[in-house]
């Protein structure tokens, strides 16, 4: 995707200070946050690192446990203190030291330890996730790990048809797809869309 001259300057303006800088972009399901943060690795080649919220999904088997399958997505299906915790790991990373984090594998639909590392002298970190800006639990905490927050936002039925296509390209009918997206991902949508007053920026495509 092309990159807004914006964007590029807002993270120039942040490494000048020459310490390691923290990105969060929070948006939607199916906004394209992925798509951004990849993009923005791209462009900061070398200097960059992605880190998804995704990697903290809790696993299926756990989530059959909690009775929780039916919710996946929700803010209380991940391991929110678990993401914290490394956000806190990556700000005072040691010299030498390569923290691991996990990633998220969609067509598993599980997450997968250890499977992103991160050099201690990486200088941008870019974290993306529905809920970097939610105040509530341990998500709260989120917001003051971040050097700047970004709130992606997007028209909500390209959203819909961004979802209702990743739904049905990983195994989903379209009924059991649209089912899916009026009782999971919209409801979520509209939580986090209470949440963009928290960023710092918001980068509408």
């Amino acid at each position: 995707m092309a990159l807004p001259p914006e964007a590029v300057g807002r993270i120039d303006a942040l490494l000048a200070s020459g310490q390691r800088v923290i990105l969060g972009i929070a948006a939607g399901p199916g906004a394209g946050k992925s798509t951004l943060a990849q993009a923005l690795q791209q462009r900061f080649t070398g200097r960059s690192q992605t880190l998804p919220m995704d990697g903290f999904h809790l696993a299926n088997r756990e989530l059959d446990r909690l009775g929780l399958r039916h919710c996946k997505g929700a803010p209380q299906t991940f391991d929110s203190a678990g993401f914290v915790n490394l956000l806190q790991r990556l700000r005072h990373q040691r010299p030498g030291e390569t923290v691991y984090a996990p990633d998220f594998d969609r067509r598993l639909e599980e997450p997968v330890a250890g499977s992103i590392a991160i050099a201690a002298d990486t200088p941008l970190i870019i974290t993306e996730g529905n809920y970097l800006l939610l105040e509530e639990g341990p998500w709260q905490q989120v917001r003051g790990l971040l050097d700047e927050a970004w709130y992606l936002d997007l028209d909500a039925e390209v959203r819909h048809a961004r979802l209702l296509a990743r739904h049905m390209q990983f195994g989903r009918s379209e009924i059991a797809a649209r089912a899916w997206i009026a009782s999971t991902d919209e409801p979520n949508a509209v939580r986090i869309s209470n949440t963009r007053h928290r960023a710092d920026w918001t980068l509408t495509l």
